[in-house]
């Protein structure tokens, strides 16, 4: 079943397990390209798995993700790695950046692994870092930036290759508030004038009002469609990294 028309990302019916343990029991979900679409949930509710599947880092035991016309879900990982790297973009909730390059290097370093001329990549990092309020510490190695510093840069290396879509996994965690809105308004100018289309992992109520809209997991499912943990349960769900 293809999806419809107007939705750039498109998933039916995702189940996905993870060490015994069901992260998605079902979930289903279309995003309208350009749209800004926030996944919101305590810890352990199935956001992280959710993004992953949705970007083809993870295959579902069950359920269809569609990109366009082209089928995730049935893509050798070599097309998928492919579509990641030419489609998409991601920001985690840590930075990830390479040690041993400068802040404008790890920010142009999707750029550099596609081809892209040294001068070319130096320039569109230069102008994302600047930005995102960083651009005096594009020649810095992260060893001396502080976290704050380190998630803007990789915000810039999501950013610049114009994704066709971006999953942001709770990309201001480690961001102080004024920081974090900084980069949500970077974010969202993008996502508008450019096209972009955002998946917004969150559990904060106020990083989820920047979407258009909002999707609520709990215990892996659209909430709603199951009873809340509580007690004991709910403690042991906050324990997953999911």
């Amino acid at each position: 079943m293809a999806p419809p028309d107007n939705d750039v990302l498109w998933a039916r019916s995702l189940h996905c397990a993870l060490g015994g343990t069901d992260a998605l029991g079902g979930v289903s979900l279309g995003v309208r390209e350009g749209e800004i679409l926030a996944v919101t949930g305590p810890c352990g509710s199935g956001k992280t798995t959710l993004l992953r599947c949705l970007s083809g880092q993870l295959l579902a035991q069950r359920g269809e993700v569609w990109f366009n016309s082209i089928p995730v879900h049935t893509l050798p990982a070599a097309d998928r790695e492919r579509l990641r790297r030419e489609r998409f973009g991601w920001i985690d909730p840590t930075p990830g950046l390479v040690p041993e390059l400068t802040g404008w290097e790890n920010a142009a370093l999707p750029l550099l692994l596609r081809g892209t001329s040294h001068r070319a990549a130096r320039t569109a990092a230069l102008e994302w870092l600047e930005r995102l309020d960083i651009g005096a510490v594009a020649r810095t190695r992260p060893h001396a930036l502080t976290r704050a510093q380190c998630q803007r840069i990789a915000v810039a290396r999501a950013l610049i290759t114009t994704p066709s879509v971006l999953f942001a996994d709770e990309p201001t965690a480690a961001l102080h508030r004024a920081e974090g809105a900084l980069v949500l308004r970077t974010l969202t100018a993008a996502a508008r004038s450019h096209g972009i289309t955002v998946l917004l992992a969150t559990h904060d109520a106020e990083v989820a009002a920047c979407a258009d809209r909002s999707l609520a997991l709990l215990d892996g499912r659209r909430a709603g469609t199951v009873p809340p943990a509580s007690g004991a349960e709910g403690v042991a769900a906050c324990s997953l990294s999911v």
